[in-house]
């Protein structure tokens, strides 16, 4: 084997590349590497950007295929009773954060749980009515909902109302 090396390099002998490169040419190639590699990380970071856009995209497609129907779907007066409903609970909501403190925020994110299960209740009724849009207990289950989550925060304002008044009892006495 080592006879077999011997013999290939000295049939090379004269063929090998021996000389020095020009002076600079190893910072040349550094600047062509590094060069190369911040093309690699654009050229990378454009493919992440573009998956995350590909997932958004099927994301949004699918959300939209899957959604039920909406009260205001079934006729311009269901669309009234929705939009006084949805701003209504709006407003109750503003009003709450309003009186958010540290000494009523376990109350506040109780309730505010307490209208996730029944926002939730209301999505499983909007796929409801999608299956069956003549169907008028859906249609009254749903305005039901609305008129519960807007209990939940006017008992939630008068509860906070309590407290607040509560303490100043309170403090007026302890003086």
């Amino acid at each position: 084997m080592s006879d077999y090396l011997e013999n290939t390099f000295k049939q090379l002998k004269n063929q090998f590349d021996i000389e020095e490169p020009p002076v600079g040419h190893f910072k040349r190639f550094e600047t062509k590497l590094n060069r190369s590699n911040n093309t690699l990380k654009y050229v990378s970071i454009i493919g992440i950007a573009a998956s995350i856009l590909l997932f958004f995209g099927i994301w949004v497609g699918s959300s939209y295929s899957n959604s039920g129907l909406e009260l205001a779907s079934i006729s311009p007066k269901m669309e009234e009773t929705q939009t006084f409903f949805t701003l209504s609970i709006k407003k109750e909501i503003e009003a709450v954060e309003k009186e958010r403190n540290k000494d009523n925020e376990k109350l506040i994110d109780d309730a505010f749980n307490e209208l996730k299960k029944l926002e939730l209740e209301y999505t499983k009724l909007t796929f409801e009515l999608k299956e069956n849009t003549t169907n008028k207990r859906i249609i009254y289950a749903m305005v039901l909902n609305f008129q519960q989550r807007i209990e939940v925060l006017q008992n939630l304002l008068t509860q906070l109302n309590n407290v607040k008044q509560l303490k100043i009892k309170n403090y007026e006495t302890t003086i």
